[in-house]
Formats: structure tokens, sequence, C-alpha cells
């Protein structure tokens, strides 16, 4: 990330993280949006299929600022997927699974990339070959941030993931008030991100989630360890 590339100078590990975050803006977090829209959809909303939104594409997800905070720090945000929670059947229990789709696309693809930085990890082992060494330093970097945005995005906050999600358990009346001041709780948020009071906890989660991802993801190579 470029923040450590300021705190810890080049080095090939920074420039290949910095790749990752890179990679992640462009191709995975289009996913994370992509899961809403496709989920909101096959649940009878066709908000953001007719807004574009059901697309791959990275142009149609991308939010500057929130890219520009993934390079920074490695949590960030795209353009909010568009939906009307009056077209489900269940608003809140649409609302909510919806909601819970974007931080699931990201653990599933944590997953994905650790199970690639496994396997690339036993071919330097038995080869040495360099190109399989720094690949694992890229996809361990990429399911490391993907790791963090799902367990950012599942902050019981406005108007992160879940906030949606704990709709289910709280009145619509509490819920609706407190989605008033979102722009402002958002905005205290990532100040405290850039502050560094939020490093702790947020570590601490996504590192307990990276082990998670990490031992199911040995388990197709358990009889080269």
């Amino acid at each position: 990330m470029l923040l450590d590339l300021f705190r810890y100078g080049f080095s090939l590990e920074v420039v290949i993280s910095l790749m990752a975050s890179i990679f992640v803006v462009f191709c995975t977090l289009p996913i994370h949006e992509y899961a809403h829209a496709f989920v909101a959809t096959k649940l009878g909303d066709n908000t953001a299929r007719l807004k574009g939104r059901l697309t791959l594409a990275p142009l149609a997800h991308i939010d500057p600022i929130g890219a520009l905070m993934i390079l920074l720090v490695g949590f960030g945000y795209a353009k909010p997927v568009p939906v009307n929670p009056r077209n489900f059947k269940n608003p809140k229990a649409g609302m909510a699974l919806t909601a819970l789709a974007g931080p699931v696309s990201n653990i599933l693809m944590a997953l994905f990339f650790m199970i690639l930085a496994n396997g690339l990890s036993i071919v330097y082992a038995y080869t040495g070959a360099v190109f399989a060494n720094a690949a694992v330093t890229f996809f361990v970097a990429a399911a490391g941030i993907n790791a963090s945005l799902a367990v950012f995005n599942l902050l019981p906050i406005p108007p992160l993931d879940g906030s949606r999600i704990i709709n289910l358990i709280i009145p619509s009346k509490y819920y609706f008030k407190i989605m008033k001041y979102e722009r402002y709780i958002i905005l205290g948020i990532f100040a405290l991100i850039f502050i560094g009071v939020l490093d702790g906890p947020l570590s601490f989660l996504t590192s307990l989630l990276m082990r998670f991802v990490n031992f199911v993801a040995r388990l197709p190579f358990v009889m080269f360890y």
C-alpha cells in the first residue's frame, strides 16, 4: 500500500503489495459490488441491473475516494449499489442478504487467493523459482486486503453492509433515524482509520479471519506439509 511505501521505503515486497492493492481495486472490488447487484436481482429487485450495475466492468463500480483509501490503508469502498427494498417480498431479509453478498464474496476471494498462494509456495519449495515466491507475496497480499474489506464492510455502522444486516434485529424507526447521519458517521470512521485508532481492532479481526481462511486453504495441500 502507498503508506507502506512512505513508512518503509522502496522494497520488492512493498511494491508487490501495492500491485495487489491496484489489482483488488480493479479486479476484485467490482466482484463485491456485482455480488450485491446479483443477489438483489435474484430476490426481485432490478434496480441495480437497470442502473448498469449488474456488471463486472470496473468503471461501473469504482469510487475514486474509496479506491484511494484502499491504496493508502487497505480499507475502502466502491459506489453503493442502488437497491429498492420495496421490490423484495421480505424487505428486511432481502436487504440483509443483498448486503451480506458483498463481504461473502470478499471472503471467498481471499480463500481463492490463499489456495493459489499455498500451491505456489509448494512450487517454490520444490523448485526455488523466483516468480513463484513473488506470486505468493502477491496473492497473500490480495487475500489480506479482501479479508480486511470483508471485516470493514461487516461493521454494523451505516452505510456499511453490516448496518443493513443488523436492520434485521433492530426496529425500523431507530434504524432510519441512525441512517440519516450515515455520511457523518462514515467520515468519522475514516478519520479514526487515518489517525490509527481503529488499526488495532480491525487488524485483530482481519487476522482472525485470515487464520481461518488459511486453515481452509491449506487443506488441499495437507500432504505436502
